[in-house]
């Protein structure tokens, strides 16, 4: 007759590392998702302002001041073209963000960069 005290700690033992990995892979997933939606919101919001006749400076300081999902000093904010905008051309705002997945693990996040983009046409 075998003996198998040890059967369920065992098992045990080898599904809590992966159920660990799994939830904080769900949590960090659900954390950058939540970054790439509000920084759709900010661009959008930003290429509107543009398009109203903001300059470049009040654009990008819209974007760094409204981004809360983060570290807004490390949004890279691009507007094309750049200066004086004519009525009736169009602007584009570009918007970048550095994100790491899986941060929990520290040296061993992979880093992952969120890309956000908004046209609009100058009134």
């Amino acid at each position: 007759m075998r003996r198998e005290n040890g059967q369920s700690t065992v098992e045990f033992a080898i599904l809590v590392p992966l159920i660990f990995f799994l939830l904080i892979g769900v949590v960090d997933f659900g954390r950058v998702i939540h970054s790439q939606l509000q920084l759709e919101l900010v661009t959008q919001d930003a290429a509107r302002m543009a398009g109203l006749g903001e300059s470049d400076e009040m654009v990008k300081s819209y974007a760094i001041d409204n981004f809360v999902s983060g570290d807004a000093s490390e949004l890279s904010v691009n507007v094309s073209p750049a200066g004086e905008k004519d009525p009736g051309t169009y602007v584009t705002v570009d918007i970048t963000y550095p994100e790491k997945i899986f941060n929990a693990f520290g040296d061993y996040a992979i880093p992952f960069t969120v890309k956000t983009s908004s046209t609009t046409r100058v009134e």
